[in-house]
């Protein structure tokens, strides 16, 4: 079910001090103005999200790219790995889609991001869900199908994927390429994924069970890329 209430707890952070930061995510610290520009106004992060939230400039371009793929058809947009907002703010800016829909496993995340939207003022486009992305898309959004695009970015394994020269798809954790594409093609063919720069591309083609070309994207900020 769709959840309503914002209710922060100890595990959705705001760090002003950096020495209160710990010190595997000091680096994404230094960066934050480049997660959300908007950040001194009270940005809410647990510390697992400093590794997995895309930068707001990058989430800016792919919700650009991911509304001018889409058929005129699709009105939805779900996020299935919404984290703590980066992309879902970015879709709801956008605003291309009459409702966005976010759903994430984990309930602390899940907080931060329903009180950053509110930060950006897109609240009210964005339906939060809490739980797994799968489930709730077959048994509580599948009404949705024909209207949806399905973006995800999914986790990665943690900063360790960057050590890798080629990134295996098919062993990626806790959810490998096939795994997530088999789900979601049962609900619909717009698919959007967000993957690590190394990701091997040829397994993204082999992936591809249509007639049409798989488009792969970098984004690039700072000499970084990662790959749509």
């Amino acid at each position: 079910m769709p959840t309503e209430d914002i209710c922060a707890t100890e595990a959705c952070k705001h760090y002003e001090d950096v020495r209160r930061v710990p010190w595997d995510i000091k680096k994404y610290y230094h960066q934050r103005y480049s997660l959300f520009s908007r950040y001194d106004d009270g940005i809410l992060m647990t510390d697992t999200a400093w590794y997995g939230v895309t930068p707001e400039p990058v989430a800016n371009k792919v919700a650009q790219h991911v509304a001018e793929g889409a058929p005129a058809s699709k009105t939805v947009l779900i996020d299935c790995f919404a984290g703590v907002g980066g992309n879902s703010i970015a879709f709801a800016r956008s605003g291309r889609w009459k409702r966005i829909y976010a759903i994430e496993k984990d309930e602390d995340a899940m907080l931060c991001g329903k009180h950053n939207a509110r930060l950006y003022g897109v609240d009210r486009l964005i339906s939060w869900f809490h739980g797994d992305c799968f489930n709730i898309i077959k048994n509580e959004l599948k009404p949705l199908d024909q209207h949806s695009v399905v973006f995800a970015s999914p986790p990665w394994g943690g900063p360790g994927y960057s050590t890798d020269s080629i990134f295996n798809l098919g062993t990626m954790q806790p959810y490998c390429l096939d795994g997530i594409l088999d789900s979601f093609r049962q609900f619909t063919q717009g698919i959007a994924l967000f993957l690590p720069r190394t990701s091997d591309l040829k397994q993204l083609a082999n992936a591809n069970h249509s007639l049409e070309k798989v488009k792969a994207i970098h984004y690039c900020m700072e000499g970084a890329s990662k790959v749509c």
